[in-house]
């Protein structure tokens, strides 16, 4: 027993509680990526049935997670300005597609106008001549 030392047990507790912590962290973070679910601290602790102050505790799990977290939302603003390209087309489109509209509208009206105004002149020169 006199080569028992406390402080040592405790140092490889402490070592052995930490691996196990990185390992559940790592297999949480690939199991949510494998489910395509969002990678933050909060959803990587409750996978991982950890606490977030653990997280953040660890510096290397914290670079990780907050590394993953930008590389996720990254690849959602590139998805999102795709989408948005996407729906700009179909916009356009539908909007040259109201000015081709209008225009054969305008182009109709404008005959219509002009064909008034002849019957219109041809009444007043009928008009000027009885006088």
């Amino acid at each position: 027993m006199a080569n028992f030392n406390r402080e040592e047990q405790l140092r490889q507790l402490h070592e052995k509680r930490k691996q196990t912590t990185i390992a559940k962290v790592e297999e949480a973070i690939k199991r949510l990526t494998k489910s395509s679910k969002a990678i933050n601290f909060n959803s990587v602790a409750e996978e991982a049935g950890v606490s977030k102050a653990t997280l953040y505790n660890h510096h290397e799990l914290k670079e990780r997670i907050n590394f993953l977290r930008n590389q996720q939302e990254k690849a959602f603003v590139d998805s999102r300005i795709k989408r948005d390209e996407s729906n700009q087309n179909a916009v356009i489109a539908s909007l040259k597609r109201r000015i081709d509209k209008l225009e054969k509208k305008n182009k109709e009206i404008e005959k219509e106008n002009k064909r008034l105004r002849e019957i219109e002149n041809e009444k007043l020169t009928e008009y000027f001549r009885e006088l």
